[in-house]
């Protein structure tokens, strides 16, 4: 079983789409991702009527990361609806996401995402998000 059927099983225990109340789905978008130091953290998608309570699964996943190791670098990621990323733009992250993965640590420019799972095919979050406007902000930041 390589990293990927790893995750994506993982992953895949997450997802039993429901109502938490009349205005709350979850856990209809799961994700998995392998930490730096090769441990797994899952999370799943939660929405609201209200809209600014919104969490992506993919940040979910990092938050449980971060609250558990303190951990703020991702190796890999994988997240999807009912089936594994398909190609087509299945599985690849929105624009919040790219956005928190670069702010919680430049690194993870180098973080995979998966876009095609039967073909392996990844794209990182670099390719994602090409020139991201906060790497000059942090150079001034470090002085």
């Amino acid at each position: 079983m390589d990293i990927w059927e790893k995750l994506y099983e993982k992953a895949k225990e997450q997802y039993h789409p429901e109502e938490v109340s009349p205005f709350v789905y979850a856990h209809h978008v799961v994700c998995a991702l392998e930490a730096e130091n090769g441990e797994i953290y899952t999370g799943f998608c939660i929405e609201s009527c209200c809209g600014v309570m919104n969490l992506c699964a993919e940040r979910v996943a990092a938050l449980n990361m971060y609250a558990s190791s303190g951990q703020t670098k991702v190796k890999r990621i994988i997240a999807f609806r009912d089936s594994a990323p398909n190609g087509g733009g299945s599985g690849m992250p929105c624009g919040a996401c790219h956005e928190f993965f670069y702010e919680l640590n430049e690194a993870n420019e180098n973080m995979e995402f998966m876009v095609d799972y039967e073909k392996r095919e990844t794209v990182t979050l670099k390719e994602l998000l090409p020139g991201w406007w906060g790497k000059d902000r942090k150079k001034d930041a470090e002085g």
